[in-house]
Protein backbone atom coordinates (compact mmCIF):
# COMPACT_ATOMS: atom_id res chain seq x y z
CA UNK A 1 0.00 0.00 0.00
CA UNK A 2 1.14 3.40 -1.05
CA UNK A 3 2.35 5.04 2.59
CA UNK A 4 -0.04 8.74 3.03
CA UNK A 5 1.09 11.10 5.26
CA UNK A 6 -2.34 11.76 6.92
CA UNK A 7 -1.23 15.62 8.70
CA UNK A 8 -0.28 16.46 5.30
CA UNK A 9 -4.22 16.57 4.39
CA UNK A 10 -5.60 18.37 7.43
CA UNK A 11 -4.95 21.88 8.52
CA UNK A 12 -4.89 21.64 12.24
CA UNK A 13 -3.18 18.59 14.32
CA UNK A 14 -4.98 16.55 17.53
CA UNK A 15 -5.90 18.69 19.92
CA UNK A 16 -4.42 21.92 18.41
CA UNK A 17 -7.37 21.89 16.34
CA UNK A 18 -9.73 22.57 18.86
CA UNK A 19 -11.61 26.15 18.92
CA UNK A 20 -10.12 28.76 20.99
CA UNK A 21 -11.75 29.15 24.61
CA UNK A 22 -13.25 32.68 23.58
CA UNK A 23 -14.40 31.47 20.56
CA UNK A 24 -16.12 28.72 22.44
CA UNK A 25 -17.45 30.78 25.12
CA UNK A 26 -19.52 33.02 22.06
CA UNK A 27 -20.38 29.33 20.61
CA UNK A 28 -21.85 28.27 24.27
CA UNK A 29 -23.60 31.25 24.74
CA UNK A 30 -27.65 31.30 24.62
CA UNK A 31 -30.75 33.32 25.93
CA UNK A 32 -32.79 30.11 25.98
CA UNK A 33 -34.05 29.48 29.45
CA UNK A 34 -32.18 26.61 30.74
CA UNK A 35 -34.33 23.22 31.46
CA UNK A 36 -33.62 21.86 35.00
CA UNK A 37 -32.64 18.44 35.13
CA UNK A 38 -31.88 17.40 38.60
CA UNK A 39 -30.40 14.07 37.74
CA UNK A 40 -27.41 16.09 35.62
CA UNK A 41 -24.69 16.16 37.77
CA UNK A 42 -21.98 17.57 35.44
CA UNK A 43 -23.09 19.42 32.44
CA UNK A 44 -22.22 22.58 30.23
CA UNK A 45 -22.16 24.66 32.64
CA UNK A 46 -18.91 23.30 34.96
CA UNK A 47 -17.08 23.66 31.93
CA UNK A 48 -15.73 20.23 32.50
CA UNK A 49 -14.43 16.86 30.87
CA UNK A 50 -17.43 15.04 30.25
CA UNK A 51 -21.17 15.04 31.72
CA UNK A 52 -22.16 13.09 34.64
CA UNK A 53 -25.66 11.62 34.93
CA UNK A 54 -26.78 11.12 38.27
CA UNK A 55 -28.83 6.97 37.98
CA UNK A 56 -30.17 7.05 41.08
CA UNK A 57 -28.12 3.57 42.55
CA UNK A 58 -25.34 5.83 44.27
CA UNK A 59 -23.88 5.85 40.08
CA UNK A 60 -23.69 7.91 37.80
CA UNK A 61 -23.16 7.74 33.78
CA UNK A 62 -20.75 9.60 32.17
CA UNK A 63 -20.64 10.51 29.00
CA UNK A 64 -18.13 12.07 26.42
CA UNK A 65 -16.79 12.75 23.23
CA UNK A 66 -13.54 13.53 21.54
CA UNK A 67 -12.50 13.51 17.99
CA UNK A 68 -9.62 15.60 15.34
CA UNK A 69 -7.58 15.76 12.45
CA UNK A 70 -4.17 13.45 12.81
CA UNK A 71 -1.84 14.32 14.97
CA UNK A 72 0.87 11.80 13.33
CA UNK A 73 1.26 10.36 9.90
CA UNK A 74 1.09 7.02 10.81
CA UNK A 75 -2.73 5.61 10.78
CA UNK A 76 -2.40 3.29 13.35
CA UNK A 77 -1.37 5.39 15.40
CA UNK A 78 -3.38 7.72 14.98
CA UNK A 79 -6.79 5.92 15.79
CA UNK A 80 -5.10 4.74 19.19
CA UNK A 81 -4.20 8.23 20.11
CA UNK A 82 -7.86 9.69 19.25
CA UNK A 83 -8.98 7.06 20.97
CA UNK A 84 -6.89 7.12 23.98
CA UNK A 85 -7.44 11.08 24.19
CA UNK A 86 -11.28 10.46 24.14
CA UNK A 87 -11.33 7.78 26.85
CA UNK A 88 -9.33 10.31 29.23
CA UNK A 89 -12.28 11.89 29.42
CA UNK A 90 -13.99 9.50 31.30
CA UNK A 91 -10.73 8.73 33.63
CA UNK A 92 -10.55 12.45 34.43
CA UNK A 93 -13.94 12.21 36.21
CA UNK A 94 -12.72 9.35 38.26
CA UNK A 95 -14.61 7.26 35.92
CA UNK A 96 -13.97 3.49 34.25
CA UNK A 97 -14.76 3.36 30.53
CA UNK A 98 -17.28 0.82 29.78
CA UNK A 99 -18.22 1.07 26.29
CA UNK A 100 -17.46 3.50 23.04
CA UNK A 101 -18.29 3.95 19.39
CA UNK A 102 -16.57 5.68 17.19
CA UNK A 103 -16.70 8.41 15.18
CA UNK A 104 -15.02 9.15 11.24
CA UNK A 105 -14.46 11.77 8.72
CA UNK A 106 -12.89 10.46 5.67
CA UNK A 107 -11.90 12.07 1.93
CA UNK A 108 -12.50 9.19 0.08
CA UNK A 109 -11.51 10.23 -2.86
CA UNK A 110 -7.69 11.43 -1.73
CA UNK A 111 -7.16 8.53 0.87
CA UNK A 112 -8.43 4.57 0.22
CA UNK A 113 -10.68 3.56 2.64
CA UNK A 114 -8.23 0.73 3.69
CA UNK A 115 -5.94 3.39 5.06
CA UNK A 116 -9.26 4.19 7.24
CA UNK A 117 -9.44 0.70 8.34
CA UNK A 118 -5.93 1.18 10.23
CA UNK A 119 -7.59 3.83 11.89
CA UNK A 120 -9.98 2.15 13.08
CA UNK A 121 -7.86 -0.87 14.33
CA UNK A 122 -5.81 1.42 16.05
CA UNK A 123 -9.03 2.71 18.06
CA UNK A 124 -9.36 -0.92 18.26
CA UNK A 125 -5.98 -1.52 20.37
CA UNK A 126 -6.45 1.33 22.68
CA UNK A 127 -10.44 0.40 23.32
CA UNK A 128 -8.96 -3.34 24.10
CA UNK A 129 -6.92 -2.08 26.28
CA UNK A 130 -9.03 0.15 28.13
CA UNK A 131 -11.18 -3.23 28.85
CA UNK A 132 -14.22 -1.78 26.54
CA UNK A 133 -15.77 -2.67 23.52
CA UNK A 134 -15.56 -0.38 20.19
CA UNK A 135 -19.31 -1.28 19.96
CA UNK A 136 -20.57 1.20 16.77
CA UNK A 137 -20.17 4.33 15.22
CA UNK A 138 -20.50 6.78 12.46
CA UNK A 139 -19.09 7.66 9.16
CA UNK A 140 -19.31 10.46 6.40
CA UNK A 141 -17.33 11.70 3.59
CA UNK A 142 -15.40 15.14 4.26
CA UNK A 143 -12.67 16.69 3.39
CA UNK A 144 -9.89 15.83 5.81
CA UNK A 145 -9.77 13.01 8.08
CA UNK A 146 -11.07 12.99 11.14
CA UNK A 147 -10.91 10.27 13.71
CA UNK A 148 -12.54 10.04 17.42
CA UNK A 149 -15.10 8.36 19.84
CA UNK A 150 -17.85 8.93 21.82
CA UNK A 151 -17.17 6.89 25.51
CA UNK A 152 -19.46 5.82 27.93
CA UNK A 153 -18.62 5.29 31.60
CA UNK A 154 -19.68 4.62 35.31
CA UNK A 155 -18.01 6.38 38.15
CA UNK A 156 -19.16 5.95 41.98
CA UNK A 157 -20.53 9.22 42.68
CA UNK A 158 -18.38 9.13 46.13
CA UNK A 159 -16.00 8.88 43.65
CA UNK A 160 -16.84 11.68 41.45
CA UNK A 161 -14.30 14.05 40.73
CA UNK A 162 -14.88 17.63 38.82
CA UNK A 163 -12.37 20.13 37.32
CA UNK A 164 -13.35 22.21 40.71
CA UNK A 165 -13.19 21.69 44.48
CA UNK A 166 -9.52 22.88 45.15
CA UNK A 167 -8.90 24.51 47.77
CA UNK A 168 -6.22 27.18 49.15
CA UNK A 169 -3.18 25.21 49.88
CA UNK A 170 -4.04 22.23 47.73
CA UNK A 171 -0.61 21.28 45.65
CA UNK A 172 -0.81 20.54 41.68
CA UNK A 173 0.69 17.40 40.08
CA UNK A 174 0.83 16.43 36.05
CA UNK A 175 1.26 12.78 35.30
CA UNK A 176 2.17 13.49 31.62
CA UNK A 177 5.24 15.94 30.38
CA UNK A 178 4.14 18.93 28.48
CA UNK A 179 5.60 19.58 24.82
CA UNK A 180 4.15 17.09 22.48
CA UNK A 181 2.27 20.26 20.74
CA UNK A 182 5.98 21.24 19.85
CA UNK A 183 6.70 17.73 18.69
CA UNK A 184 4.13 17.30 16.29
CA UNK A 185 4.42 20.74 14.82
CA UNK A 186 7.98 19.80 13.79
CA UNK A 187 7.04 16.83 11.97
CA UNK A 188 3.83 18.91 10.36
CA UNK A 189 6.60 21.34 9.45
CA UNK A 190 9.43 18.69 8.33
CA UNK A 191 11.84 19.38 10.82
CA UNK A 192 11.27 16.46 13.51
CA UNK A 193 14.95 14.58 13.27
CA UNK A 194 14.10 10.82 13.00
CA UNK A 195 15.54 9.89 15.86
CA UNK A 196 12.65 12.04 17.99
CA UNK A 197 9.82 10.12 16.23
CA UNK A 198 8.64 8.69 18.90
CA UNK A 199 8.63 10.19 22.10
CA UNK A 200 5.30 12.60 21.29
CA UNK A 201 3.43 9.33 19.67
CA UNK A 202 4.52 6.69 22.90
CA UNK A 203 3.39 9.93 25.50
CA UNK A 204 0.01 10.27 23.82
CA UNK A 205 -0.44 6.64 23.45
CA UNK A 206 -0.37 6.11 27.26
CA UNK A 207 -4.33 5.62 28.55
CA UNK A 208 -5.02 7.55 32.12
CA UNK A 209 -6.10 4.73 33.64
CA UNK A 210 -4.83 5.85 36.29
CA UNK A 211 -7.79 8.10 37.00
CA UNK A 212 -10.36 5.31 38.02
CA UNK A 213 -7.79 4.95 40.96
CA UNK A 214 -7.31 8.30 41.85
CA UNK A 215 -11.20 8.86 41.92
CA UNK A 216 -11.21 6.22 45.39
CA UNK A 217 -8.60 9.14 46.98
CA UNK A 218 -11.06 11.65 49.29
CA UNK A 219 -7.73 13.91 49.44
CA UNK A 220 -7.85 14.25 45.83
CA UNK A 221 -9.75 17.19 45.32
CA UNK A 222 -10.20 18.29 41.79
CA UNK A 223 -9.12 16.75 38.61
CA UNK A 224 -9.02 17.41 34.42
CA UNK A 225 -6.96 16.31 32.07
CA UNK A 226 -4.72 18.57 29.71
CA UNK A 227 -5.23 18.64 26.37
CA UNK A 228 -6.17 21.54 23.56
CA UNK A 229 -5.98 24.68 26.29
CA UNK A 230 -2.29 23.63 27.25
CA UNK A 231 -1.76 23.27 31.06
CA UNK A 232 -2.67 26.93 31.82
CA UNK A 233 -5.85 27.45 29.98
CA UNK A 234 -7.06 23.68 32.17
CA UNK A 235 -5.43 24.70 35.33
CA UNK A 236 -7.36 28.54 34.52
CA UNK A 237 -10.54 26.45 34.28
CA UNK A 238 -9.69 24.76 37.52
CA UNK A 239 -9.54 28.06 39.36
CA UNK A 240 -12.41 29.47 38.16
CA UNK A 241 -14.35 26.55 39.30
CA UNK A 242 -12.69 25.92 42.39
CA UNK A 243 -13.04 29.56 43.36
CA UNK A 244 -9.37 30.04 43.60
CA UNK A 245 -5.90 31.30 42.14
CA UNK A 246 -2.84 29.13 41.32
CA UNK A 247 1.10 29.25 41.74
CA UNK A 248 3.14 27.69 39.28
CA UNK A 249 6.75 26.87 39.51
CA UNK A 250 7.73 26.60 36.39
CA UNK A 251 11.14 24.89 36.57
CA UNK A 252 9.06 22.01 38.29
CA UNK A 253 6.73 21.97 35.65
CA UNK A 254 7.19 18.58 33.86
CA UNK A 255 7.91 18.43 30.19
CA UNK A 256 9.85 16.68 27.34
CA UNK A 257 12.92 16.98 27.70
CA UNK A 258 13.69 20.62 27.51
CA UNK A 259 16.61 21.18 25.30
CA UNK A 260 15.01 18.81 22.69
CA UNK A 261 11.87 21.12 23.37
CA UNK A 262 14.37 24.39 22.82
CA UNK A 263 16.01 23.26 19.82
CA UNK A 264 12.48 22.65 17.59
CA UNK A 265 11.29 26.40 19.29
CA UNK A 266 14.12 27.64 17.80
CA UNK A 267 13.31 26.41 14.71
CA UNK A 268 9.91 28.54 15.17
CA UNK A 269 7.89 24.96 16.13
CA UNK A 270 5.17 26.58 17.55
CA UNK A 271 1.75 25.42 17.50
CA UNK A 272 -1.11 27.95 16.27
CA UNK A 273 -3.40 26.65 19.05
CA UNK A 274 -0.63 28.06 21.70
CA UNK A 275 -0.92 31.55 20.13
CA UNK A 276 -5.38 30.81 19.54
CA UNK A 277 -5.05 29.51 23.70
CA UNK A 278 -2.67 32.59 24.78
CA UNK A 279 -4.96 35.21 22.97
CA UNK A 280 -8.16 33.75 24.90
CA UNK A 281 -6.47 33.57 28.31
CA UNK A 282 -3.22 35.43 28.28
CA UNK A 283 -5.04 38.63 29.95
CA UNK A 284 -5.56 36.06 33.27
CA UNK A 285 -2.06 35.30 33.63
CA UNK A 286 1.15 36.90 35.46
CA UNK A 287 4.82 36.45 34.84
CA UNK A 288 4.79 34.53 32.00
CA UNK A 289 7.59 35.05 29.18
CA UNK A 290 7.58 34.46 25.63
CA UNK A 291 9.29 31.27 26.13
CA UNK A 292 7.35 29.99 29.09
CA UNK A 293 3.72 31.07 26.68
CA UNK A 294 5.44 28.31 24.32
CA UNK A 295 5.20 25.52 26.82
CA UNK A 296 2.34 26.16 29.33
CA UNK A 297 0.25 27.19 26.51
CA UNK A 298 1.27 24.51 24.30
CA UNK A 299 -2.14 22.25 23.01
CA UNK A 300 -1.51 18.81 24.63
CA UNK A 301 -3.06 15.51 22.37
CA UNK A 302 -3.74 13.06 24.80
CA UNK A 303 -2.34 15.06 27.61
CA UNK A 304 -2.25 14.22 31.40
CA UNK A 305 -3.95 14.37 34.42
CA UNK A 306 -3.96 17.55 36.66
CA UNK A 307 -5.07 16.96 39.74
CA UNK A 308 -5.19 19.22 43.57
CA UNK A 309 -4.09 17.04 46.39
CA UNK A 310 -4.66 18.47 50.24
CA UNK A 311 -1.70 19.70 51.29
CA UNK A 312 -1.13 17.56 54.19
CA UNK A 313 -2.08 14.09 52.35
CA UNK A 314 1.29 14.99 49.86
CA UNK A 315 3.45 12.49 50.81
CA UNK A 316 0.93 9.87 50.98
CA UNK A 317 -0.29 11.07 47.24
CA UNK A 318 3.19 11.06 46.04
CA UNK A 319 4.05 7.24 47.59
CA UNK A 320 0.55 6.26 45.81
CA UNK A 321 1.27 7.21 42.91
CA UNK A 322 4.73 5.89 42.54
CA UNK A 323 3.10 2.62 43.06
CA UNK A 324 1.42 2.47 39.87
CA UNK A 325 4.26 4.07 38.49
CA UNK A 326 4.31 7.73 38.57
CA UNK A 327 7.13 9.63 39.83
CA UNK A 328 5.32 13.25 40.67
CA UNK A 329 6.20 16.32 42.23
CA UNK A 330 3.64 19.45 42.66
CA UNK A 331 4.20 21.66 40.09
CA UNK A 332 2.44 24.54 42.40
CA UNK A 333 -0.19 25.07 44.75
CA UNK A 334 -3.71 26.87 44.73
CA UNK A 335 -4.40 30.26 46.76
CA UNK A 336 -6.96 32.37 48.05
CA UNK A 337 -8.59 34.19 44.62
CA UNK A 338 -6.37 37.09 43.69
CA UNK A 339 -6.36 39.30 40.70
CA UNK A 340 -4.48 36.67 37.95
CA UNK A 341 -5.88 33.41 37.97
CA UNK A 342 -2.54 31.66 37.72
CA UNK A 343 1.01 33.72 38.63
CA UNK A 344 4.19 31.90 37.31
CA UNK A 345 7.50 32.06 38.81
Amino acid sequence: MTEYKLTQYSHGAGCGCKIAPAVLDKILHSTTPKTPFPGLLVGNEERDDAAVLDLGDGTGLISTTDFFMPIVDDPVAFGRIASVNAISDVYAMGGTPVLAIAILGWPIDKIPAEVANLVVEGARSACADAGIPLAGGHSIDSPEPIFGLAVSGRVALSNLKKNGGASPGSRLYLSKPLGVGILTTAQKKGHLLPEHAHIAPESMMRLNKIGAKFGELPYLEAMTDVTGFGLLGHLSEMCEASNTSAIVHFDEVPTLDRQLLNYYLDLKCVPGGTLRNWSSYGHKIAGVSDYQRNILADPQTSGGLLVAVKAENCTEFETFAAAAGFQLKPLGFMTDRQGPLVTVI
